[in-house]
């Protein structure tokens, strides 16, 4: 089930690009012109919180920690404040926000009287909305004199919208939660696969380095003792720039096949990088 298409189609100069292989760049919040909010940098954000000692504060979970506890069930059915975006959250990451746009600061002064959750969902002029997104946790905010929000918003879990129960002033929508399943067969190595994609990774990151005239440092643990399936997370949040791809690795159910996936568009990274390289070392100019 589609969800129709309500925002109109983001700033073709913020989220048409081709992903970027600067390592340096994996790991950035992407800015954005959008309609109903903007990708509030962190140092702005660092910078209003030291003025402002009011910031509300939340423990949440994040990418460190090896597995989530009291998840809901997957055949829990609640209802959803939505908010269509032209990115994909994933669980674990950490996503800024500045919200302006009326109707979506109201959803802010419910949120902020309720759970601090709200869902993330990916939309476009091309594909429409999505039925499945990630929860946002409201971890930090702050209110401005002119009703604006400053946000860090933490991914949480996995959602697919059933049914939308009301469109205004914001979406809400009957959803159900994703979980990983074992994988069909049973017989993948996930935590073999982890180590591969994590392996890759490095590769892409030290070659990406050469290129742009950077130390050829060996990439710090990326996995920092995370099981398979939150770092399966975390690598599709580093593929920014490419949010197709990324809602495809956000709908996967199977840890194994989202591993296997990103393995494979790591490896043609690293087969391109390899190319350039050889091409620069015979011509250094180019």
């Amino acid at each position: 089930m589609a969800l129709p298409q309500i925002l109109p189609s983001p700033s073709s100069s913020s989220f048409t690009h081709k992903p970027n292989l600067n390592p340096s760049n994996f790991f950035l919040i992407p800015q954005s012109n959008h309609p109903h909010c903007q990708f509030a940098p962190q140092s702005l954000l660092q910078r209003r919180r030291r003025r402002n000692s009011n910031t509300i504060r939340c423990s949440a979970s994040s990418f460190p920690e090896k597995h989530h506890t009291g998840s809901p069930n997957s055949d829990d059915v609640v209802e959803l404040p939505l908010f269509p975006l032209p990115l994909v959250l994933f669980p674990g990451a950490i996503l800024p926000l500045q919200i302006f746009e009326f109707r979506y600061r109201i959803m802010m002064h419910t949120l902020l009287q309720t759970d601090l959750r709200f869902g993330v969902i990916y939309s476009d002029s091309a594909t429409g909305t999505a039925d499945v997104g990630c929860v946002g946790e409201v971890v930090k905010h702050e209110r401005l004199v002119d009703d604006r929000f400053f946000l860090i918003c933490k991914g949480q879990e996995r959602f697919r919208v059933n049914k939308l129960v009301r469109s205004k002033p914001y979406l809400v929508a009957e959803v159900t939660w994703l979980e990983d399943r074992p994988s069909a067969n049973g017989e993948d190595d996930v935590e073999g696969l982890a180590n591969e994609v994590e392996s890759y990774m490095k590769d892409v990151i030290r070659l990406s380095n050469r290129l742009n005239g950077k130390p050829e440092k060996d990439a710090t643990d990326l996995r920092r003792n995370l099981f398979p399936t939150p770092f399966s997370f975390f690598v599709g949040s580093t593929f920014e720039g490419a949010p197709r791809e990324q809602q495809a690795l956000l709908e996967l159910e199977d840890t194994a096949m989202r591993l296997k996936r990103e393995k494979e568009t790591l490896r043609n990274t690293l087969n391109y990088l390899t190319a350039a390289s050889a091409v620069k070392d015979v011509f250094p100019s180019s």
